[in-house]
């Protein structure tokens, strides 16, 4: 395929095929890290020890995919309009994350009657669960849709204001990422500002990796950025290449992941990212597209918020049938993956499809 026309199919492209599947290996690595399997003491492989990155790729894809959206509509409509964004983002988000917060919130505070939560709420409801030193239980992954919105709060509106300064984007993008990169390697960050239920810093090393997502959009949407990234990554084996190097920085990089090993595990992981939407006819497309792991991509966000009361439920269930430890753990580890698929695979064809349906 000609560079040419890879750019143009590039730039007509709403929807990229294997973005499911990367979705698919976020949140497997995220429900490997949450599985009773999981015990970082065992183990003499760093590589298993890192299944919370899998956030970072989330964090990563999201934000490339929401500004590749954004640059898209600039271009289409010569504008932006923010309002039809955050509708679109809060008919997405919105709906499961309430419908969670408060179930769990009622559960605990006024069936079990743990009132010590109670002052916890209200940083669920503003998206401030980030700076938390404690969680409702079953809430904690939360944290991460804060930083989403904290950050899809600000970025938008300054591609609105940048209009007609493309290149600024980029170099802005460029500085904010190497001061997160600079501030989580040497402390630099204000703060932290403790406070009775949270501790208030900046989380750099999240802000890293969608700033990354979103400077490989604004790379990509440029024709001289999109030139430089195809002479790169354009052969159709470079996503295996790259993903080869990604689990190979996963295992021999340090065990504390901060400041510039972090900031080489999300450029490899834009790099990944920037390989599976170049071009469509890439190797790996046939196993990101397949239908198994699309769905569970597609359903992703639900099984990330559900999983783990899909964790809780079946602890209970199996802890009542008298299995062995070692078995325990295993079948625990199986199920809940199934019953997290199960509860958010409803949740999307019901509740989720009537608020997706407004969009």
């Amino acid at each position: 395929m000609a560079e040419q026309e890879a750019f143009q199919r590039f730039l007509g492209q709403r929807y990229f095929s294997s973005l499911d599947g990367v979705r698919c290996l976020s949140i497997g690595a995220v429900l490997w890290h949450h599985s009773p399997l999981y015990d970082p003491e065992s183990t003499s492989f760093l590589l298993l020890n890192r299944g919370f990155l899998g956030v970072d790729l989330f964090f990563v894809l999201s934000g490339f995919l929401i500004t590749t959206l954004l640059l898209r509509e600039e271009t289409g409509n010569g504008r932006i309009s923010i309002p039809a964004f955050y509708r679109r983002r809060a008919l997405r988000i919105l709906p499961v994350y309430f419908l969670l917060v408060t179930a769990l919130s009622v559960y605990y505070l006024l069936i079990k009657g743990e009132v010590q939560y109670g002052p916890l709420v209200p940083y669920y409801y503003l998206f401030l669960a980030n700076f938390l030193t404690g969680d409702i239980p079953l809430l904690a992954p939360t944290w991460s849709l804060s930083v989403e919105e904290q950050y899809y709060m600000v970025w938008p509106l300054i591609i609105v204001l940048s209009l007609g300064f493309a290149r600024a984007r980029g170099w802005l993008l460029v500085l904010a990422i190497g001061f997160c990169a600079v501030a989580q390697q040497s402390g630099m960050w204000p703060g932290p500002l403790p406070t009775e239920h949270a501790i208030w810093a900046l989380p750099g090393g999240a802000y890293e990796a969608i700033l990354l997502g979103s400077f490989l959009a604004v790379v990509l949407n440029n024709r001289q950025g999109y030139r430089w990234v195809w002479a790169l990554l354009r052969h159709r084996w470079t996503p295996v290449v790259i993903f080869t190097v990604l689990l190979v920085l996963l295992e021999v990089l340090p065990s504390a992941l901060t400041g510039w090993p972090e900031l080489l595990i999300h450029l490899t992981m834009t790099l990944l990212l920037a390989s599976v939407v170049l071009r469509e006819d890439h190797v790996l497309r046939p196993v990101l597209s397949f239908a198994p792991v699309a769905r569970i991509g597609t359903i992703s966000y639900g099984i990330y918020l559900y999983h783990l009361i899909g964790l809780d439920f079946t602890t209970r269930i199996l802890g009542r049938l008298g299995i062995e430890k070692g078995a325990l753990d295993t079948w625990i580890s199986l199920v809940y993956v199934l019953v997290s698929i199960v509860i958010a695979e409803i949740s999307f064809r019901t509740y989720e499809r009537f608020f997706l349906g407004l969009k």
